[in-house]
């Protein structure tokens, strides 16, 4: 099986060598725990072994996603400039003919220009748009089914429920995805409340991956999965 590389220290090796290729996998989380920099991470290591990949957005402009990925150390604006990355802002308020553009344009976008990792942040501000539960779930199915036929790997990242980290607010999006990886924080009362940092893959389909819950940093470099710790 041709796995993709994230590029995350330690996450690859919980995922047997990275994710399958042509796989949707989902990332969930609560606010600050470092899905769009897990997403950023996977793009900026595609960019740098040769690969081309698209960004959608929903949540911030594209010179705040290439301010932001710097922080980090990832350099991305050089690649936006000789037509590496392609980063697209879509309007949450207009989530309809958001995703049907996604729908309609994106297969022939990818293949056109040989875009090998997607990425769409957030993919939980469409699905808030829509009302019936019937509809979410359709649209999202097409929208992943397209992807796969374009042949892209692709990251989702999508807002976990507040008391529950394993579910998504809409509770579709993992069933519709190839994997989930949830990232969650819990506070250490024991050490004046400091917050650390967990990650766990939930699911990856057609293949084996590491099923323990192990602790990440959230740094300069990006995240970093502590894949040799034993959390208790």
């Amino acid at each position: 099986m041709e796995r993709v590389e994230t590029g995350i220290g330690g996450l690859d090796e919980m995922l047997n060598g990275g994710i399958p290729k042509g796989h949707i996998v989902s990332v969930l989380g609560a606010f600050g725990t470092g899905k769009t920099c897990l997403a950023t991470q996977f793009i900026n290591h595609g960019l740098k072994r040769g690969e081309k990949a698209l960004f959608i957005t929903l949540e911030e402009e594209e010179e705040s996603i290439i301010e932001n990925a710097l922080s980090f150390g990832f350099e991305l604006r050089a690649y936006t400039e000789n037509g590496s990355l392609a980063i697209y802002k879509l309007q949450p308020s207009d989530a309809r003919n958001s995703i049907e553009k996604i729908k309609n344009e994106l297969p022939k976008a990818i293949e056109n220009s040989g875009v090998q990792r997607l990425v769409i942040d957030s993919i939980s501000l469409l699905t808030m748009m829509f009302d019936n539960e019937g509809e979410k779930r359709e649209t999202l199915f097409s929208l992943c089914q397209k992807i796969k036929n374009a042949g892209a790997t692709a990251i989702f990242t999508a807002e976990a429920k507040p008391d529950n980290p394993n579910v998504s607010r809409d509770g579709i999006v993992e069933y519709v995805s190839d994997g989930v990886i949830v990232l969650y924080y819990l506070e250490d009362p024991q050490q004046g409340g400091e917050i650390k940092t967990f990650l766990k893959v939930l699911k990856m389909r057609r293949t084996a991956h590491s099923r323990k819950i192990k602790p990440y940093e959230l740094g300069k470099n990006g995240i970093t999965v502590l894949s040799k710790a034993e959390v208790i």
